[in-house]
């Protein structure tokens, strides 16, 4: 395919919540034309599936310039630099009249299934760079579609595809028949329904993350309202030093308070810590289930599990490309060693742009925290950047695509949601530096902070 056909081609975006629309609002301001795919029925409907969860960031972190500049001529109004949205607000009055602006740019109800080189399966090197990507995708209504495209930008997230409660990466035996008892999302327990799932209840919380610290912390809440309401924090390590994150000496007051708050509910006995347990098994036991290690030991039963082990990218409709992957992360190779977190945190890892999203397959690059592989933590503001220097680089400008525009806040954390009384403070005047997940991130609900026992 010659160099102008390619220029008539859109780019493909896949995904329309944060990351996939600011790409698009990259690509229109450098005059190429975006056509972004989403599976789901509006804009950010993963965002919408937090829509409950309070952002550590300020409205100031989570806006792309490039969105803004489309915005503005509409008479949009840009939120309180300095208020926190939670992730419907985020929606609401960000993510759904940015793809308003956009159009017929984006396509809802269109899934990706599959993405290929037209006229080449993954084997053949003859002529590959020179082919057009092929875009496969099912409509809403079931019709199949193929599209033609210069270029793909990957920014689904991995929102889809949370990781199992089983220890070794699986889904733990008889997990997969018990989900009518197994969530995998923070809950929101000014839901009724899911209130009615835990209030008086026994609930397993298996994770050791933010969105574990907010769920054990919204259920201590719960407990102090209904009567033998209980958690279990179920760890596969021991308890130490850094169990409950920063404490009070964290860059963030949020996020220490959210550790502190599930420190606190278990030492009030709102939760029973049970430590170095590594599932293996779930069963029966009449309407409860019964928790069983790899080493043999059961818990008593419970009522409800809920299973915060992060998450995991979806690449199942990539097999015929040529990705670069890190083996453990699952992330670009050369973005891998910077978002390691057994090396560093998300206030460590420095601006990227093409350089480290680029793959062997020329024209492919996977954005926002679908780049992030299995890595816990990511930057709204580095998501941006990474579409902007993307953006730059399939128009050609390649010292655009190289320069960093981008600086990050000294405190950049790498939670989701605070511990907010109010939704429009800042705790003590400090800014966050990321947005929870995640689509895209690591979450937790605006609990409040109140202390007391059960």
């Amino acid at each position: 395919m010659n160099a102008s056909n390619s220029g008539r081609l859109p780019v493909v975006v896949i995904g329309a919540g944060p990351i996939g629309l600011a790409a698009a609002a990259h690509l229109v301001e450098r005059g190429i034309e975006p056509l972004v795919l989403e599976a789901g029925p509006s804009a950010g409907t993963a965002v919408r599936g937090w829509a409950h969860v309070r952002l550590f960031s300020p409205w100031a972190e989570v806006i792309d310039p490039a969105a803004e500049k489309l915005l503005a001529p509409t008479g949009w109004v840009r939120p309180d630099g300095s208020a926190y949205p939670t992730g419907g607000d985020w929606a609401e009055r960000y993510l759904q009249p940015l793809a308003a602006v956009l159009g017929d740019k984006v396509r809802y109800g269109s899934r990706v299934t599959g993405v290929a080189r037209a006229g080449r399966d993954r084997i053949v090197d003859a002529d590959r760079d020179e082919q057009p990507f092929t875009i496969h995708t099912l409509r809403a209504d079931g019709h199949e579609e193929r599209i033609t495209a210069r270029a793909v930008i990957d920014a689904s997230g991995t929102w889809s595809t949370p990781g199992p409660m089983g220890a070794d990466g699986l889904p733990a035996l008889g997990e997969k028949t018990a989900t009518d008892r197994v969530s995998y999302r923070v809950p929101d327990l000014k839901d009724p329904a899911v209130r009615a799932r835990h209030a008086g209840k026994r609930t397993a919380v298996i994770g050791s993350g933010a969105s574990a610290f907010t769920t054990l912390a919204s259920l201590a809440d719960l407990a102090e309202e209904e009567r033998g309401t209980h958690a279990i924090w179920i760890l596969r390590r021991g308890i130490g030093a850094n169990t409950f994150g920063g404490g009070e000496a964290d860059e963030l007051p949020a996020r220490g308070a959210l550790g502190l708050r599930a420190k606190a509910a278990v030492e009030d006995g709102c939760a029973s810590a049970v430590t170095g347990f590594r599932t293996a098994a779930v069963d029966r036991d009449g309407d409860q289930l019964v928790l069983v290690a790899e080493d043999g030991r059961s818990l008593d039963p419970v009522d409800e599990v809920i299973v915060l082990t992060g998450f995991r990218p979806d690449l199942s409709f990539l097999s015929e490309v040529r990705l670069g992957l890190d083996e453990r992360l699952q992330a670009p190779t050369a973005l891998a060693p910077l978002i390691d977190p057994n090396v560093h945190s998300c206030g460590t890892v420095y601006p990227h742009g093409v350089n480290e999203l680029s793959h062997p397959e020329q024209g492919i690059y996977l954005a926002g925290m679908k780049s992030y592989g299995r890595a816990p933590t990511f930057l709204a503001m580095t998501g941006y950047e990474q579409v902007r220097s993307i953006s730059a680089a399939i128009a050609g400008d390649r010292e655009a695509a190289e320069r960093v525009e981008l600086t990050l806040p000294e405190t950049g954390v790498c939670g989701g949601a605070g511990l907010y009384d109010e939704p429009d403070t800042a705790p003590n005047g400090q800014g966050g530096g990321c947005c929870g997940a995640p689509a895209t991130l690591q979450i937790g609900t605006g609990t409040p902070t109140a202390s007391g026992g059960c």
